[in-house]
C-alpha cells in the first residue's frame, strides 16, 4: 500500500508542476509579440522599411544624423545614412553630437526600441518630443529602416 501512496504522491506533484502558471519571461513573450504586431499596423516588413525611409527623409533625421546630408540637399547615398555626425551643436546645454543610430539600434529588438523611443529624452537640438509623439507604427518603421542598414561608423 505504501508504494501506491508514494506513486500517487509523485504523480500528483508532477501534475501540479505541469499546471503551474507561466513564469514572467514565458508570459511576456506572447504579450511582446502582440504589441509588435499591433505596432506594425498590418504592414509587411518591406512596407515598414519603406515607411521608415520616408519618415527619416521628411522628419529631418538625416539632417543631423547623416554627415553632409543637408549640405548636399539630401543627395547622400543610404550607405551613409544615420551614422552620426562629428559636427556638434553648441548652446547653454553644452555641445551635443548626433548619435550613430545604426549602432544605437544594433543591440535592440523591436520591443526595446519601442520602449526606448517612447521615453526618449535627449539634449537639444534633438526634437525628442517629436519622436515621443510618433505612433508606435512610425517609430517601428524607423527602427526597421535602421536595422535594414548595415552597422557602420564609430561611436
Amino acid at each position: 500500500m505504501r508504494a501506491s501512496h508514494s506513486l500517487l504522491a509523485t504523480a500528483l506533484v508532477v501534475a501540479l508542476a505541469a499546471c503551474r502558471p507561466a513564469s514572467a519571461p514565458e508570459a511576456a513573450a506572447p504579450a511582446a509579440a502582440s504589441t509588435i504586431a499591433t505596432a506594425a499596423g498590418g504592414l509587411t516588413d518591406e512596407q515598414l522599411v519603406e515607411r521608415g525611409e520616408y519618415l527619416v527623409r521628411i522628419a529631418g533625421c538625416n539632417d543631423c544624423h547623416t554627415p553632409g546630408y543637408a549640405q548636399a540637399g539630401g543627395d547622400v547615398g543610404k550607405d551613409r545614412w544615420l551614422i552620426g555626425s562629428p559636427m556638434g551643436w553648441n548652446g547653454p546645454w553644452g555641445t551635443t553630437y548626433a548619435a550613430n543610430l545604426r549602432l544605437k539600434a544594433a543591440d535592440l529588438d523591436d520591443a526595446k526600441w519601442l520602449e526606448y523611443s517612447a521615453n526618449l529624452h535627449t539634449r537639444p537640438p534633438m526634437p525628442d518630443f517629436n519622436v515621443r509623439d510618433m505612433t508606435d507604427t512610425d517609430r517601428l518603421a524607423i527602427f526597421r529602416l535602421i536595422k535594414s542598414l548595415p552597422v557602420a561608423g564609430g561611436r
